[in-house]
């Protein structure tokens, strides 16, 4: 490591501009330097003070990491990391009550989304009541027939089977009409939740939620099983002043249950700064003893068999576990999460792959519609604000992978909507940086266009009548034209640095990992080889791109560019007619069927030629 030190392994371009030169890529971008000119001599600081390679003390600076932070960045802890529970407001009313319901043995429902936060949030609560001896039910709405969140039947139907206290995770902030039933029907209710509040909250007994607009614990970063996480700290600190624990009964481990709050926090894609990067840090490391039954379980039928990353967490077990809430069982996910049976763990894990499957054909289909009518509204009008697509056969349950698919493909705000026979539309939104989807959303519903909406600035839902759509769509378009045209106007692909593969080996990955776990807030670095002649460009599989990356040097890497047939970044890879291409993309370790090599996952090409 000594002569990563002396020698750095970027070369990056000092010239203002684009990076290479690259004002319009294959994907449209303008290449620029991730590190801004200005805080260059931190990088160095960053270097010199602390000891490190030069590629990382700019790869810290670039991602806003101070001179003074560079330690616990490196080194996330919870001990370092974690604040007091009760700085987050009603959590001590929260706790007492949960306390309480141990206390009487109580009969507890919880009742979680169908996504992996859900599940995992669901999970949490329920593993910890099962240490205490509390009965425990764990209630998922089905996501075709049910919705999002709290129902008036549904909680009826869990205080009729005498649950006394309710816990709403991941859900319940702004569910006001079912809450409201929860408390004529006989039972009390905390909400443990991170979703966006209005000023108004619901009649219940605590809502512990960061991002109400009365909490000032600065923790609105949080997915909700981080926010249930630091409930269950907070309630095993209320039963320990009550004496709860000794000889009959021991404290729980809750570090033991991290791997569940790192999967949620990668898979809903909340910043991966602070606390969560301690949550995601040591959560891989009690994943990777393989303590969860149900985890275990759905590790080998996916075919894990290394430790897991952040990208398993998003990319393998992540979408799994989604697949019942999308189009099986919506409950399967957070049952596999909180068993100890390793029988019905497998059983589960099997059929999860199962649905995963069937979701990936449905979603292939889909994709291909909503791509076609999304390519008829752009050519007809190229300063579109938002697509719009729907169709009476598509999925609800698959319309926020298709809307996310389109964002990446078009660069704007998308709406799918699955529509019903009744002629109400199930849609799903995604958005770009810089577009406040979800504040749109909650002003369409505000202004009369939509039965139900909301969500967060990257993603929201919504339901819509038939009749409204064209009002729908006339709002959206004028709310988001401003904001719309200034993030393509602006898009850039930011770059790390510029490498050659000589320069890939061993070292050098483990100097990238060093500033990991990488997600959203603290992308993963992408680099640039300059002028690279690829070779052995060849189709893989229906979508993707494979090929070789030849440097003037000699040297080469494998390389692959995800769902890029058909599209401009693989069309320019296939037919580059031996001329020199600068590409761009992540380096990462390939290990799949007991390879293990550095391959180069690209993001993006661009011709030297035709820059300006």
């Amino acid at each position: 490591m000594v002569a990563l030190k002396k020698k750095p392994l970027a070369s990056v371009p000092e010239a203002e501009g684009a990076f290479l030169g690259v004002a319009q890529s294959a994907r449209g971008f303008a290449w620029r330097e991730r590190l801004p000119r200005e805080k260059q001599p931190l990088a160095t600081a960053i270097s010199q003070r602390h000891d490190l390679p030069e590629l990382l003390g700019r790869v810290l600076a670039a991602r806003g990491v101070g001179l003074d932070d560079v330690g616990v960045f490196l080194d996330p802890t919870i001990k370092a990391l974690m604040p007091d529970p009760a700085v987050l407001a009603d959590m001590e009313k929260a706790a007492a009550r949960i306390a309480d319901a141990i206390g009487r043995r109580e009969k507890v429902a919880i009742f979680g989304d169908y996504d992996v936060d859900g599940a995992s949030s669901s999970a949490l609560m329920a593993r910890f009541l099962s240490h205490h001896d509390t009965p425990a039910r764990i209630y998922i709405p089905d996501r075709i027939f049910e919705g999002y969140g709290p129902n008036v039947d549904a909680i009826k139907q869990l205080a009729g089977e005498g649950a006394k206290l309710i816990v709403t995770v991941d859900c319940g902030t702004t569910s006001f009409a079912p809450l409201a039933a929860a408390r004529g029907a006989g039972a009390d209710v905390v909400v443990i939740d991170h979703h966006q509040a209005d000023e108004r909250l619901p009649d219940v007994h605590a809502v512990v939620n960061p991002n109400r607009q009365d909490d000032v614990s600065g923790l609105g970063h949080l997915c909700a099983a981080g926010v249930v996480f630091l409930t269950l700290v907070a309630t095993q600190r209320e039963l320990r002043r009550r004496g709860a624990y000794g000889a009959a009964l021991s404290e729980p481990n809750l570090l033991e249950l991290l791997d569940l709050v790192a999967l949620a926090t990668v898979a809903d894609v909340v910043p991966l700064t602070g606390l969560n990067r301690a949550y995601v840090t040591k959560g891989l490391q009690v994943m990777h003893g393989r303590r969860n039954t149900g985890l275990r379980a759905l590790g080998d039928a996916s075919g894990l068999n290394q430790a897991p990353t952040p990208y398993h967490l998003g990319f393998i077990l992540g979408p799994r576990i989604n697949a019942g809430g999308r189009i099986g069982d919506a409950a399967l996910g957070a049952r596999l999460l909180s068993t100890g049976d390793e029988t019905e763990a497998a059983r589960i894990a099997v059929l999860l792959d199962k649905l995963n499957k069937e979701r990936k054909a449905i979603e292939t289909q889909m994709l291909e519609e909503a791509m076609a009518e999304a390519d008829r509204q752009v050519d007809a009008d190229p300063a579109l604000p938002i697509v719009i697509a729907g169709s009476e056969t598509w999925h609800k349950g698959v319309v926020g992978l298709v809307a996310s698919r389109l964002v990446e493909r078009f660069r704007r705000p998308s709406c799918v909507i699955s529509w019903e026979a009744k002629n109400e539309g199930t849609g799903s939104l995604r958005s770009v940086a810089g577009v406040d989807i979800g504040g749109a959303v909650r002003a369409a519903m505000a202004a009369g266009h939509l039965i139900k909406g909301g969500g967060h600035a990257m993603a929201a839902g919504l339901t819509v009548s038939r009749d409204k759509l064209p009002a729908l769509e006339g709002f959206l378009r004028q709310a988001l034209a401003a904001t719309s045209t200034a993030s393509r106007d602006t898009a850039a692909l930011e770059i790390d640095g510029a490498l050659t593969p000589a320069a890939l080996n061993n070292d050098l990955m483990a100097l990238i990992e060093r500033a990991g776990p990488y997600g959203q807030g603290n992308p993963q670095p992408r680099f640039a080889f300059p002028a690279h002649r690829v070779k052995f460009a060849k189709v893989a599989g229906e979508a993707h791109v494979r090929c070789v990356l030849e440097a003037g040097d000699g040297s080469r890497v494998d390389a692959i560019a995800f769902r890029s047939v058909g599209q401009p970044v693989g069309d320019l890879l296939m037919n580059s007619g031996g001329m020199p291409l600068h590409v761009a993309g992540h380096v990462r370790r390939d290990t799949w069927g007991g390879r293990d090599r550095i391959e180069l996952q690209i993001d993006d090409v661009a011709d030297p030629r035709r820059q300006a």
